[in-house]
């Protein structure tokens, strides 16, 4: 049985196979190592597009897609029956926590227009200060999964109050359901997106969401960029209503010419949420233990389920 990679680190990093596993590197679909066939294994590049979900028809014997990605929206729908499909989840728990905290915390103390200042060697005290603070206030988590609650964890010493939201809601926890925001929102001075993109997500962020956040608050992306209405949130934004922080945007990447580029209350990064130095270590850790676990004939983690 052969497992193909993308990464040629990724040799290194899984170790010695499972008994009766070949583990071949596939960086480029042009350039196979071997004949697909026998490949029942297949890690796809982090982010794949769709020419990878593509690639799967040339993998006939293929039972097992383990993404290197928590998100799994450009493959649902898209594998074949038969075929299980696994993410990421864990893998970017610290990453991407840390990402939504430095997002946080540079928008409420003005980190972007000081930055910009800097490049022209201004000294902007008076443009910027008195800046906001993160203590004392209220954040809005959508998505209570293994991200959401890292989110939590890493927020909680700077004094902050939180309210959980997920799509199913567990009292027993303090997990609110979706249905509850439109009650909820009203309260929040910072609402933070890590739900996955489905067809109950996308567009969850229109006209009425953000309508619902007070003044002043602050929205930060994390998730998927066709999860928020661009067009609502462009509206917001240049009305100087609310703040933003984003790392995905819809469109991907974000044409040159888009207004919303030119936003002083907007915070943008290039999807760069879970790109750090120590992705592959932690993502070969689970490819390892999901294909130790596929070779023995054991139940895979992460599966990706219908609803998802």
């Amino acid at each position: 049985m052969k497992a193909w990679i993308p990464h040629p680190e990724g040799l290194r990093l899984l170790g010695e196979p499972p008994p009766g596993v070949t583990v071949e590197l596939l960086a480029d679909p042009d350039r196979l190592p071997s004949s697909p066939d026998g490949v029942r294994f297949w890690v796809p590049p982090f982010l794949s597009g769709p020419d990878a979900g593509a690639f799967l028809a040339r993998l006939p014997d293929v039972e097992v897609v383990q993404l290197l990605s928590a998100g799994a929206d450009a493959w649902v729908g898209r594998v074949p029956d038969g075929v299980t499909l696994c993410d990421a989840r864990g893998v970017h728990d610290s990453p991407t926590a840390e990402w939504v905290v430095a997002a946080i915390l540079s928008s409420l103390r003005g980190f972007a227009p000081l930055a910009r200042a800097q490049a022209r060697r201004e000294w902007a005290y008076d443009e910027v200060a008195p800046t906001d603070e993160l203590a004392g206030k209220r954040v809005l988590i959508v998505g209570a999964g293994s991200i959401g609650t890292a989110v939590r964890d890493r927020l909680a010493p700077f004094e902050v109050s939180f309210t959980l939201v997920a799509r199913t809601p567990r009292p027993d926890q303090g997990v609110h359901g979706v249905d509850e925001l439109p009650a909820l929102l009203p309260g929040a001075d910072v609402v933070v997106l890590l739900v996955p993109l489905t067809d109950q997500t996308r567009g969850l962020v229109d006209e009425r969401f953000l309508a619902a956040m007070p003044d002043g608050a602050l929205l930060v992306n994390a998730a998927r960029g066709p999860v928020v209405s661009t067009p609502a949130l462009l509206a917001e934004l240049t009305s100087g209503r609310l703040r933003a922080a984003v790392d995905v945007t819809d469109p991907e990447p974000l044409p040159a010419d888009h207004p919303l580029w030119e936003l002083p209350n907007l915070l943008l990064t290039p999807h760069i949420g879970g790109s750090v130095r120590g992705l592959l270590p932690r993502a070969y850790r689970l490819v390892a233990e999901q294909l130790r676990r596929y070779a023995a004939g054991e139940e895979l983690t992460n599966r990706v389920v219908d609803g998802y």
